[in-house]
């Protein structure tokens, strides 16, 4: 069982801070963030393709180089925040086709992509399910044809049973799911019985952990707040066994998102502590 992270983790110094947080002193590039991960002695970067300063073929080969040169795991992480927005956008498909040699471009054989999210959860599921599955029916296709496996993430948008329809629709060995844990708590659904019938379906992982905001409606998306990995009540050790008992061959990547005001806006803080706390997991079930 190997241990990553997500850039996501460092939205605020890639520029992405929310109406309810703090601008960072200090900015980070995507070589920041590799760095930083080889610094902490991990197996593999998930790269969110909203924080990469460009996409031609010269810079794509430097990214590939320096995650060659730290022995990194990747996965290319494509849809932020709306991916194909529920079936509703076309440009968004052909951008996500786009992507995919982009992600072969850095060496990934692993594309995280998003087909809905949070904006769409309260509109009706079957017909954005029904239109999803043609577009990521026609986008795999292309991913097969160069070796991309294609992970959709369950975006605070879809329960279990919901993303296995959609994996079962398209019927396709090259896609399967980006299990993010602390996503299936938003959506009032329990990780640990998503994991059991996911688990051979995932390609790729968000490994949050949650714990509730005071102050913030039950309903607002970061009502479950995130902490450092081991703070919270998601059972990551269970999720990380039922991966290693359907031979998983990826990476646990922590994930974070709105941090908990209880850790006063300090995610790299927050990222070490899950870091090591996910190494003694794997550690224990080696």
């Amino acid at each position: 069982m190997k241990v990553g992270i997500d850039s996501y983790c460092y939205h605020r110094f890639f520029g992405e801070v929310y109406d309810d947080q703090n601008k960072p002193g200090k900015e980070m590039t995507l070589e920041d963030f590799i760095r930083r991960a080889q610094q902490l002695k991990v197996d593999g970067v998930s790269l969110e393709s909203c924080f990469l300063p460009r996409f031609d073929a010269a810079y794509l080969s430097e990214v590939k180089g320096m995650l060659d040169e730290f022995n990194l795991d990747r996965v290319y992480a494509w849809g932020h925040p709306d991916g194909l927005e529920g079936g509703k956008n076309d440009k968004a498909l052909d951008e996500m086709i786009e992507h995919i040699d982009h992600a072969k471009a850095i060496g990934a054989d692993v594309m995280r992509v998003v087909g809905s999210s949070l904006m769409f959860r309260d509109e009706p599921h079957g017909p954005q399910i029904e239109k999803l599955s043609a577009m990521f029916s026609k986008a795999v296709k292309i991913a097969e044809e160069k070796g991309i496996r294609m992970a959709d993430e369950n975006h605070i948008d879809y329960d279990p049973d919901e993303m296995i329809q959609l994996i079962e629709n398209v019927n396709s060995p090259n896609f399967g799911i980006n299990f993010d844990t602390g996503n299936f708590m938003r959506v009032h659904a329990d990780p640990i019985e998503g994991m059991k019938k996911l688990a051979k379906y995932t390609f790729a992982t968000h490994v949050k952990d949650l714990k509730p905001m005071k102050g913030v409606p039950v309903t607002h998306w970061h009502f479950f707040a995130s902490t450092p990995v081991g703070d919270g009540f998601v059972d990551n050790f269970e999720l990380a066994r039922l991966l290693n008992e359907a031979d998983y061959q990826g990476f646990l990547a922590v994930e974070i998102d709105f941090l908990h005001p209880d850790y006063r806006e300090d995610e790299d803080k927050a990222v070490a502590r899950s870091v090591k706390y996910l190494k003694k997991i794997a550690d224990s079930i080696r």
